[in-house]
């Protein structure tokens, strides 16, 4: 059956390759420059592509403010997160702006003699004139054109991907398909015309025009109430002249109500105006939707790069694994910029959350970066930010916090000995999650391995590994310098099993060995010694680089989460969608279980296989 027209996207099979289109216009601006010799700051052209980047901008700029989660958790209408579904379902959210662009270029192109100068900066007989035909034509026509988008057959022909998702975002504001956007074009483009067929229009007025109404669209659309009750009180008309986000999400939700484009006059008139509006607005602002975590995975930023993955940033990069994006460089300053500043004056702060069984589900950062870590100095003052996190999740009643990567490590506070033990009276259960870890590198090993060649061997996770499969009757070459550690681990072992822990000092002693577990960051040099076919399991932070084309190379120890998360949207890292790092699976399970203990220092070997086992029980899979 073919589908309805103005359904579909002509665009829709180009992919990212549809910006090309905006390649005729560029070539304009291209041409004017080359002919007046400077920037042709009077030309349509120029101007259809500075406001084309505003216009994004401005969509940025509410993204970005809606999903600071550490500034505007509080005041979140839909306190839920944004799922893979929703973000892949408005992955081309600019399509508007496409489709507007290059409706300019066509008027531009075809009318240029009939279109007015641009030497008009400012006229305010056109802003007048532009307010009075918003009111009068264009906010009438949006209402009623919107009410039938809401009726059969037309809503589920055109309107219905719209509200796919009941957590609206300022992107959710520019998607959705041809014909709504043509409606969008119209109303913005009323004003305009009108003002500047009386004479009056000016290059102030386009921009003014266009950018305010994207960003009331987009202020709409943030999730985020951000108009105090208490001005609505002192003028309670200006409830009816501008619509707040809590107005818009109920109309979102309920789909029945609430149907006007800025001015709940409309609705009023219309008799669609939902009365819970400006009270449910009022508990909004208060912070009443607000609730404390079950459960916080304690972060921290890598580097200067990775600290650009997050949800506030852009969302095209931040919802898939991370890479070293090229679109990122530029802002490469900028986060050098932020990082000094969070070294100088931050806090641990919320970047994530999600929903599991019911349970809410947090990702906290510390505010320090991979290299700091390792700055001697530095360590007192990341351990307090731990500390604090720790002390502020007790008191907000988190169950359980899982400290990630190099906020457990030994040299640091003893994989969070030092908290426990300077706070015996915590109720939060602090967990390091390298149970869980162990036991994902041991399972990926197969099961007719005889030996293997262990690297970071007396580190906490490579004593439990090499424990465990001495206990299987796996040969171990233990790499290690240190023979007064070795015997130490040695020792811990059951006697009959001794035998199979071997001390080496240089990697030529594993080149006959094809399973490489690897703690310690390797060298090209040193990953020469495997022979081909090496397969390297990995517990290193930062993973090493795959030099080796004729062997393999598995990534960190992570987990799948259950298939019943809801609200995550975000990608752990260079995790995959819906995985992450095993030491937040092992926190996630801790909880699950509901076990009271806290999982610090040492590993325990014993229970390697008891918390493999409560994580497939639960729904985790390895990734």
């Amino acid at each position: 059956m073919a589908a309805p027209p103005l359904s579909s996207w002509p665009w829709a099979s180009l992919g990212s390759y549809k910006y090309v289109l905006y390649g005729p216009v560029v070539w304009k601006v291209a041409e004017e420059w080359r002919q007046q010799g400077a920037a042709p700051v009077g030309s349509w052209w120029l101007h259809l592509l500075l406001l084309f980047a505003a216009r994004g901008l401005t969509y940025q700029f509410w993204f970005s403010y809606g999903n600071m989660l550490f500034f505007t958790r509080r005041r979140r209408v839909v306190p839920d997160s944004v799922d893979f579904r929703q973000v892949d379902a408005e992955w081309d959210w600019d399509n508007l702006l496409l489709l507007q662009t290059l409706i300019g270029a066509t008027l531009v192109g075809s009318q240029q003699q009939l279109l007015p100068s641009l030497k008009q900066a400012w006229d305010p007989r056109g802003w007048a004139i532009a307010l009075l035909l918003h009111v009068l034509v264009a906010e009438p026509l949006f209402y009623w054109a919107h009410r039938a988008l809401h009726r059969a057959p037309h809503f589920s022909r055109y309107h219905a991907a719209h509200h796919h998702a009941s957590v609206t975002t300022p992107l959710t504001a520019g998607f959705g398909t041809p014909l709504e956007s043509l409606l969008l074009t119209l109303v913005m483009g009323v004003p305009l015309a009108g003002a500047y067929m009386m004479g009056v229009g000016s290059v102030g007025l386009v921009y003014g025009h266009v950018l305010l109404f994207d960003f009331l669209r987009s202020m709409g659309y943030s999730n985020v109430e951000v108009i105090s009750p208490r001005v609505f009180q002192a003028v309670p008309l200006l409830r009816y002249l501008i619509y707040t986000p809590t107005y818009l999400s109920l109309h979102h939700r309920e789909k029945d109500s609430n149907f006007c484009l800025f001015m709940p006059l409309f609705d009023l008139l219309g008799g669609t105006l939902n009365h819970k509006s400006w009270e449910l607005q009022k508990e909004v602002y208060l912070g009443k939707n607000d609730k404390a975590p079950d459960f916080v995975f304690l972060a921290h930023v890598v580097d200067i790069m990775a600290s650009m993955h997050v949800p506030f940033v852009l969302r095209s990069c931040s919802s898939t694994p991370f890479a070293n994006h090229f679109i990122l460089l530029p802002f490469w300053p900028v986060a050098f910029g932020f990082m000094l500043l969070l070294w100088c004056c931050s806090k641990t702060f919320l970047v994530s959350s999600y929903r599991l069984r019911g349970n809410l589900h947090q990702m906290w950062t510390v505010p320090r970066y991979g290299f700091q870590y390792f700055i001697p100095a530095a360590k007192k003052g990341i351990n307090e930010q731990i500390e604090l996190a720790i002390l502020r999740a007790d008191k907000m009643g988190v169950k359980v916090l899982s400290l990630a990567a190099l906020n457990k490590n030994e040299a640091l506070n003893g994989g969070g000995t030092l908290f426990v033990n300077k706070h015996p009276e915590l109720r939060v259960r602090v967990v390091h999650g390298n149970t869980l870890t162990a036991a994902v590198i041991l399972n990926e090993i197969p099961s007719n391995v005889k030996d293997v060649f262990l690297t970071g061997a007396t580190s906490k996770l490579g004593r439990a590994i090499a424990l465990y499969l001495c206990r299987k009757k796996i040969r171990v070459l233990m790499l290690t310098l240190s023979s007064e550690r070795f015997l130490k681990i040695q020792r811990e072992a059951p006697a009959e099993f001794q035998q199979y822990l071997v001390q080496v000092t240089k990697y030529q002693s594993a080149q006959n060995c094809k399973t490489w577990l690897v703690g310690k960051w390797l060298s090209p040099r040193e990953q020469r010694w495997a022979p081909a076919g090496t397969h390297f399991h990995q517990f290193v932070v930062p993973p090493i680089i795959g030099f080796r084309r004729d062997c393999t190379y598995g990534k960190l120890a992570a987990m799948r989460l259950p298939k019943d998360v809801q609200g995550l949207g975000y990608c752990e890292y260079t995790m995959e969608r819906g995985v992450v790092h095993a030491c937040h699976a092992g926190g996630v399970v801790h909880f699950l279980e509901g076990w009271e203990h806290h999982e610090v220092g040492a590993i325990d070997v014993d229970r390697i296989d008891v918390v493999w086992k409560a994580a497939l029980k639960h729904g985790l899979t390895p990734a």
